[in-house]
């Protein structure tokens, strides 16, 4: 699969197999982040795969719209560090992209736990430090977010969008 059927065929999937996934399809997710850009290619992300059942259930609760993880396979907790870099929450991000990427062209369902939240501190320190408990996290790292990955139960259909004149500019910006 090339990287834009990816793009297209990528769906948020909350509900998976009760199938493991095999350790060599892990080592690919973790190369393609791993291989993920980062600013002036500094190390500003960093990464947790966890794969025991009863450790995903008890990330579960850091929010309140994370119940699928306890049907994942997988997670990878994404972790920025500040110290690194002043784009560590850029960099984190776009791995987390390469990860979902990566993991339908593989055959995989991923979702997106919000962990960082930008906008409210209080609930970002929460969830934050839920997390960092639980995987002894140091305190000089920021949870940006948890992708749960499994096979899909379901495959949901596509989401209709809007029009791409909606969003697209060319040139310069106009109004729509």
């Amino acid at each position: 699969m090339d990287v834009l059927q990816a793009i297209q065929l990528r769906r948020e999937i909350t509900r998976f197999k009760p199938d493991p996934i095999p350790s060599e399809v892990l080592e690919q997710l973790t190369q393609a982040m791993y291989y993920s850009p980062t600013g002036k290619n500094l190390p500003s992300r960093e990464f947790i795969l966890v794969t025991d059942p009863a450790m995903l259930a008890q990330l579960t609760p850091a929010t309140p719209y994370m119940k699928w993880l306890e049907q994942s396979a997988a997670a990878y907790v994404i972790l920025g560090h500040p110290g690194e870099s002043k784009y560590w929450l850029q960099d984190a991000t776009l791995a987390g992209g390469y990860l979902w990427l990566a993991a339908v062209s593989l055959g995989l369902g991923a979702a997106w736990g919000a962990i960082y939240h930008s906008e409210d501190s209080d609930e970002s320190s929460r969830r934050e430090n839920f997390i960092r408990e639980k995987l002894a996290i140091p305190p000089e790292l920021r949870v940006v977010a948890i992708i749960g990955l499994g096979y899909p139960a379901v495959q949901p259909p596509a989401k209709e969008m809007y029009p791409l004149e909606r969003v697209f500019h060319k040139g310069i910006y106009k109004e729509n």
